[in-house]
């Protein structure tokens, strides 16, 4: 028995931190992030997509892809976006099931008679439409104003990418309606904690 969770929120919201504390604990994360880096580096079906695509410059001068330049031209353009998710997401996707059931395999179910978590890290639940794979759906939620600030001070970002990034997400409204939970990341840390350790209870513990 095992359980499969989405976590979501929008960018800067604080997903990895509670990522990070749902792994700690004893959850097989799969970070889509990092799946989205390998089905789209060099020499990859999702790269060559990508170079077809949208041309010469999106790939960089070390023969990976022009992240920056893909940053600048495609994520503030929604039809962009649109086009290039359809290419990166499905292949996302494929990975993420070859390595949860890979995992499943290879951790037979624990004699106490817990479910093992599977969190699928996933900062673009929403624009997948494919919340009804999971079980479960966590989101993590900061203020609009508080994301923005951590996007300037944490990544460098100017105020105005940061709000653009912002706008061609899910809103925080559309997160809500498919969550079961939502973790508050303006919390202070340990009480945040608190609260990602209390789902992991609730999650692995079917009667709890």
């Amino acid at each position: 028995m095992f359980t499969r969770v989405g976590l979501t929120g929008g960018i800067a919201a604080g997903k990895s931190t509670v990522s990070s504390r749902f792994r700690s604990l004893g959850a097989y994360v799969i970070d889509y992030d990092e799946l989205a880096r390998r089905v789209t580096a060099s020499g990859t079906e999702g790269f060559d997509r990508i170079i077809r695509t949208f041309g010469r410059r999106a790939r960089g001068r070390d023969g990976e892809l022009n992240r920056g330049w893909l940053s600048t031209n495609v994520f503030n353009d929604p039809e962009k976006l649109r086009a290039l998710n359809a290419i990166v997401h499905p292949l996302v996707f494929r990975e993420a099931g070859s390595l949860e059931y890979r995992w499943i395999d290879e951790h037979p179910d624990p004699k106490d008679g817990t479910s093992r978590l599977v969190i699928h890290d996933i900062p673009l639940l929403v624009e997948t439409a494919r919340w009804d794979y999971f079980d479960a759906i966590i989101t993590v939620e900061a203020p609009e104003d508080v994301r923005i600030r951590r996007m300037v001070r944490n990544r460098g970002m100017t105020k105005e990418a940061a709000i653009a990034r912002i706008r061609n997400q899910a809103t925080q409204q559309q997160r809500f309606d498919i969550a079961d939970y939502v973790i508050d990341s303006t919390k202070p840390l340990e009480q945040m904690y608190e609260d990602v350790d209390r789902l992991y209870r609730i999650l692995t513990h079917p009667a709890y």
